[in-house]
């Protein structure tokens, strides 16, 4: 399928990445309910469910480009996918126009998902640097990423029902509470198959974008890098925009920041599933400096989203805080020496 012409490489593109963007909308709904329903909270729910959920098409396809041996554009698919979600933040910020997002949606469970966010993205860049040795094709780091997810979301869990400190709360603070109108057990079971059925139709549509994304790298002769983090990365990503600023419309603004920190800490995990379908040996090892160029300025932004959550400025340029800012600045930056800069 990657001999595709570059018509219908772009058709098949531009149909998946629709079908994403427009599906997302139904997945917030779904999301902000089941957050109610389950009482997990607006943070955690985001973190886990909402942000696999709407990480779903860029495992795909991330696995895609892995299996057919293409290991950058697997990394790049996933890295740079982070690095956009967290721009679309700024676009969540401009939609709530109160206050700043981040000092309306303070939450400890978002602060502890951005600082192991910030840990899982380090531990590819040791990889690469590491002894190439693997487990059964699958390189250690793999198995390491995963436990560390697990264990940063039990902690992520705990300190919403025991947290250590809470923030402080202003007038333009909006808490999660909970509104149980879902109580019936039928309404739920529709609910949850509603939410499953959208994500399995991401999932094709990843599946779309994955195969199209090879055939982009052919047509264009675009390194694979570019073609992960500007085009499949983004198309992968739309339903983290679509999802964080429906979420800020409909009031959800925990569920918002949570659902894109939480799915950029999902994305790590492409990584892991990518090792796994890369059999050509380790993943992290056969990835080049763009991609580990990708890493780092995905940590930066990351680090300033997180000085935003802590520091809650109330207002700032364009009604925004100033991490909004920085963060759109660095990334554009970012993009302009992985363009330019070879």
């Amino acid at each position: 399928m990657t001999e595709l012409s570059l018509t219908t490489t772009l058709i098949v593109f531009t149909l998946g990445a629709a079908v994403i963007g427009l599906v997302g909308v139904r997945l917030t709904r779904f999301a902000d309910e089941l957050a109610d329903l389950t009482g997990l909270g607006e943070a955690v729910f985001g973190a886990v469910l909402l942000g696999a959920s709407t990480s779903f098409p860029g495992i795909v396809a991330s696995v895609t480009a892995a299996a057919s041996g293409h290991a950058e554009l697997a990394v790049s698919n996933a890295v740079g996918g982070i690095a956009v979600q967290t721009v679309f933040l700024v676009a969540a910020d401009l939609a709530h126009r109160r206050a700043n997002l981040e000092h309306a949606a303070a939450s400890v469970p978002n602060l502890i998902s951005a600082a192991l966010l910030c840990g899982l993205l380090a531990l590819p860049l040791m990889a690469s640097n590491g002894p190439s040795f693997t487990l059964l094709g699958v390189h250690p780091a793999s198995f390491l990423l995963l436990g560390i997810y697990v264990f940063g979301l039990r902690i992520a869990s705990q300190s919403r029902d025991a947290p250590g400190w809470r923030p402080v709360r202003t007038r333009d603070t909006l808490e999660d509470r909970p509104q149980r109108t879902f109580a019936r057990k039928r309404s739920a079971t529709r609910l949850w198959l509603a939410f499953a059925a959208s994500v399995a139709v991401v999932g094709v549509a990843g599946w779309l974008v994955g195969i199209s994304g090879l055939a982009l790298v052919r047509h264009t002769g675009l390194s694979e890098t570019l073609v992960g983090s500007l085009f499949t990365a983004t198309a992968t990503s739309l339903p983290e925009l679509v999802t964080a600023v429906a979420a800020v419309r409909q009031g959800a603004l925990t569920l918002a920041v949570g659902g894109i920190i939480g799915g950029n800490t999902f994305d790590v995990l492409f990584l892991v599933f990518a090792d796994v379908a890369y059999r050509e040996g380790s993943i992290y090892h056969a990835m080049g400096a763009q991609p580990q160029f990708l890493i780092s300025l995905s940590i930066l932004l990351t680090a300033i989203l997180l000085l935003g959550l802590i520091r809650r400025e109330r207002r700032g340029v364009a009604n925004i805080g100033f991490e909004s800012l920085a963060v759109l600045v660095f990334y554009l930056m970012g993009l302009s020496v992985l363009v330019f800069g070879g």
